[in-house]
């Protein structure tokens, strides 16, 4: 959960420090309590600068005389050791002849640093610094080459996460990688080769990238590119074209990227409308992934945090529309409690980066045991899509902020197109008589609606929410699944207390929480619950919290906060959401926090 950036090329010709500046802010998002950068050149010009803080704290500390033809870059989130200086990467080795730069967690560190370098004297508390004083080792020691010596390092690794950057500052012309289970991208531009964890980085530079697989080691120079698999065989792999335009990463006019990203979400859906639809205004989804659905006894739905909520509508709109039972299961928990499994399953793993590592434990497990599975993520190429059988893309555009808006919303789309057409394939009532198409449109202009009622939504957080210390969403059926999510997005980046519940469970306990004040918002979408959840609001008012309501029009009364465009009740969590994603982004602006980096967060979460 940490960015890293590599970049070798030619210095007369290529500006490295600013290169690996620029990539390294488009990567904070990945993590951002310490920072770090070293360059050098073939004379041995070397710097090395770190700072406790972020990357714009980074840059205040480098100075126009940081140049070099080769470098490696970092933006942390700490897993090892509290953010510090010494901390930060990137490391280096007693000898001060290697630095390193590393994303993932090195699980068997203690074993490592016991057994080869009691005699090492450590500067940090990271499991990283192990890495980098491993090389020095078995260079010294074993008299390895670099890439030798890098080599027999990951390999007494074999359980751990990492992407490793390496320079050896005797060799100053390459730049050494190692990977697995971390994402990392080779980049390939004019005078120049750079590894990023994320496209994003070097989008502004090129579009050209290779994948590299996990346990690949590669060696760049500035015009050359040598990937070698864990047998030292040298592999040959087509670069690939990234689809985005440079000026999508960017805030434009907006304050925060989270603002933007819910700004975003009527045109995801209509590109949805205009990607994943035919001329007959049916899904157009490949039909070898919906044949083999067809075949499934039971779906298990793999998710984590804001994409697992979306997960739980995805099970409402399939089960309605197939009637093929669903799961939903939390990736973490799953990966170490798989036993029991249907006879014909099939596996959807949801994630926006496509990186997420206990979804990947999980893949890992199914791929050995034969199942099929699909990946929904936002992310082509990403290591969750080209392991799984099948990939459905969100096509959302870049999502910076940590918290997700236009992600979750593109997932519930792209799920209610899967069931659709699996429906139809299964000559599903429901489905057949479902315009999913008519309705995603009416959901893309009422999506605006909402988002054009910014003001009332800012009042609604300043007078309610700035000054709480806890706040509740509830609903029943659906509408609970987006009370989940809501309150998720509100302890997230406003630090308030926050719990969805299950309307009629608050008797059963939460109830107990209610003080004068207490902002209790109730979702009302679901027609056959709707006279029960009111009920249930009446029973908070009782004992003092100020009630809320995002309700549908159809259902509205008078006194209703926020009301939503009709739509089919399956698609209203698109509309619901939104509300709370305003809500939850005014709190935090009133509280002066950071909208975009909330504390010990990070968006891409690599690490299990």
């Amino acid at each position: 959960m940490c960015g890293i950036v590599g970049i070798v090329g030619s210095s007369d010709v290529v500006h490295v420090t600013e290169l690996l500046l620029d990539g390294l802010q488009k990567l904070e998002y990945r993590g951002y309590d310490s920072a770090g950068i070293y360059v050098t050149n073939d004379q041995k010009q070397e710097h090395l600068i770190k700072v406790k803080g972020r990357v714009a704290d980074l840059r205040n500390q480098v100075s126009d005389d940081v140049q070099g033809s080769i470098g490696i870059a970092h933006t942390r989130w700490a897993t090892h050791g509290e953010p510090s200086i010494n901390n930060a990467h990137p490391h280096v080795s007693e000898n001060g002849r290697f630095y390193l730069v590393h994303n993932g967690v090195i699980e068997n560190y203690q074993e490592l640093k016991a057994k080869y370098l009691s005699n090492v004297n450590f500067k940090s508390d990271t499991d990283s610094e192990v890495a980098v004083q491993l090389v020095q080792y078995f260079v010294d020691k074993d008299n390895l080459t670099t890439l030798e010596a890098l080599r027999k390092t990951v390999s007494l690794m074999p359980d751990s996460a990492y992407g490793f950057l390496l320079i050896d500052n005797e060799q100053p012309d390459k730049l050494y990688v190692a990977k697995r289970r971390s994402p990392l991208l080779i980049a390939l531009g004019d005078n120049f080769n750079a590894v990023c964890s994320d496209a994003l980085a070097m989008i502004a530079h090129t579009n050209k990238f290779v994948e590299l697989h996990d346990g690949e080691v590669a060696v760049l120079t500035s015009n050359s590119v040598d990937i070698q698999d864990g047998n030292g065989n040298h592999i040959m792999r087509d670069p690939y074209t990234v689809d985005m335009d440079a000026s999508e990463a960017d805030k434009g006019a907006y304050e925060h990227y989270m603002l933007k990203e819910i700004d975003e979400q009527p045109i995801v859906i209509r590109r949805h409308l205009t990607d994943y639809f035919d001329e007959n205004k049916e899904p157009a989804l490949e039909q070898s992934l919906i044949n083999e659905m067809a075949q499934a006894d039971r779906i298990y739905i793999i998710a984590a945090g804001t994409s697992y909520h979306a997960g739980l509508v995805g099970k409402r709109i399939i089960e309605k529309l197939t009637n093929i039972p669903v799961e939903v299961n939390i990736a973490s928990e799953f990966a170490y409690n798989y036993e029991i499994i249907s006879e014909q399953p099939f596996f959807i793993f949801i994630s926006q980066s496509g990186e997420t590592a206990d979804l990947r434990e999980v893949l890992n497990r199914i791929n050995k045991d034969g199942y099929s599975s699909l990946t929904i993520t936002n992310v082509k190429n990403s290591t969750l899509s080209r392991e799984a059988t099948y990939t459905i893309l969100l096509k959302a555009g870049p999502e910076i902020a940590v918290a997700s808006t236009k992600a979750y919303t593109a997932q519930i789309s792209i799920e209610a197109i899967l069931a659709k057409a699996l429906g139809m394939k299964l000559n599903n009532f429901t489905a057949q008589n479902f315009d999913l198409f008519g309705q995603l449109s009416v959901v893309a202009n009422a999506m605006q609606a909402l988002i054009d009622q910014k003001d009332k939504l800012r009042n609604i957080a300043e007078k309610y929410f700035v000054n709480a210390t806890d706040a509740f969403y509830i609903g029943r059926g659906i509408d609970y699944a987006v009370s989940l999510e809501a309150s998720l997005k509100l302890k997230e980046i406003s630090y308030l207390h926050s719990e969805g519940i299950a309307a009629g469970e608050l008797k059963h306990g939460p109830i107990a929480l209610i003080e004068k004040g207490t902002p209790v918002v109730g979702i009302l979408t679901q027609e056959n619950v709707v006279a029960l959840t009111r009920s249930n609001l009446a029973e908070t008012q009782a004992r003092g919290s100020k009630v809320l309501t995002i309700a549908m029009k159809k259902f509205a009364v008078t006194n209703d906060d926020i009301v939503i465009d009709d739509v089919d009740e399956l698609l209203t969590p698109l509309l619901s959401v939104i509300p709370a994603q305003l809500i939850s982004y005014y709190t935090s602006l009133a509280k002066g926090l950071d909208v975009d980096k909330p504390r010990n967060l990070a968006k891409s979460v690599t690490v299990q």
